[in-house]
């Protein structure tokens, strides 16, 4: 396939040879992994593999992934918990940030000099030594591009872990370049059900999960600050712990499609205190609100983490809008 990145594809060819060069390879996934991490850690060591690259995947975390991630090839064989290989490289992937490590961020920050970072994230730091950070519509992407430069030959596993990050990335082909169509395109020769992989990765509810989406939907509130008509969407805890993590994606596109809205916004309730905070926005570039919060992410989308009461919290971020 002809480069996704233009012919020369940049500092790619760079990052392959490192990765050739190598005996072992940890593949490193954020916390709270969605399709486009796991997608591009299984897809990446699945590739590396197949060349004969000794390769393992790993989550700083102590818990699974979501159920929704059952079906991506290599999802069972994830490590988890907070110790990495001895030797060899370090590869993070779809990490904008080294905190979303988790566990892994302590060895990753000590062992700098054996990290590699491939992201997408427009407001990813670089926080390894060698940072492949380029502007596409998922981490897979990315990863596509790089089995040329590596010489990777796909297959329909492979294949499927990257169409899973292209998918729910792209929010099912809503928004992103023409590039997005050409490589579904081409993942798609593999054999891959389109209709099923969006089933198993977006689609699939139960009856409890609609009954608590209707709940959480009608708390909705609306705000109007500096000029923008900000939803706020609460998600609290006891509800989250009930609800998938397809629900959860669910609720944050509702917040973006609200008609008359600005600035969508979903604060998912982790604990007593702690939210999970996702913003989304056509209107404004909410990677720079989140940046502002410690945080980041990409000009529609972006997310932080947030300490406080309901209201405290509601009150910061709107004192952070631009304007």
């Amino acid at each position: 396939m002809e480069g996704l990145f233009g012919a020369d594809g940049g500092c790619f060819a760079g990052v392959a040879k490192q990765l050739l060069d190598a005996k072992r390879v940890a593949v490193v996934a954020h916390v709270k992994p969605d399709a486009d991490a796991v997608g591009s850690a299984c897809g990446l060591a699945a590739g590396l593999r197949s060349l004969g690259i000794e390769t393992s995947v790993h989550i700083g975390q102590t818990y699974p992934h979501p159920a929704n991630l059952a079906t991506v090839p290599g999802v069972d064989e994830i490590t988890y918990g907070s110790a990495l290989p001895a030797d060899g490289l370090i590869v993070t992937v779809d990490c904008a940030s080294l905190d979303r490590t988790g566990l892994l961020q302590e060895q990753i920050a000590a062992e700098r000099e054996r990290v590699i970072v491939i992201d997408h994230h427009e407001t990813n730091p670089g926080f390894g030594a060698t940072n492949l950070i380029v502007e596409a519509e998922s981490t897979t992407t990315i990863v596509r591009e790089l089995f040329n430069h590596l010489g990777v030959e796909m297959d329909e596993a492979m294949a499927y872990c990257l169409y899973a990050g292209l998918v729910t990335d792209t929010g099912n082909f809503r928004w992103g370049s023409p590039r997005m169509h050409t490589l579904a395109a081409e993942l798609l020769t593999y054999g891959l059900d389109p209709r099923q992989i969006a089933l198993d990765l977006m689609d699939s509810m139960s009856a409890i999960d609609l009954q608590i989406m209707g709940s959480v939907l009608a708390g909705l509130q609306e705000f109007r600050e500096k000029g923008l008509t900000v939803s706020v969407i609460t998600v609290p805890a006891e509800a989250l712990a009930r609800m998938s993590q397809t629900t959860v994606e669910a609720i944050i596109d509702y917040a973006r499609a609200l008609q008359g809205s600005d600035v969508g916004v979903v604060f998912k309730q982790q604990a007593p205190r702690y939210w999970a905070v996702s913003l989304r926005s056509t209107v404004i570039d909410v990677s720079l609100v989140a940046a502002a919060l410690g945080g980041g992410g990409h000009v529609p989308a972006a997310g932080y983490s947030a300490y406080g009461s309901e209201d405290a919290v509601i009150r910061e971020l709107l004192a952070a809008l631009p304007g």
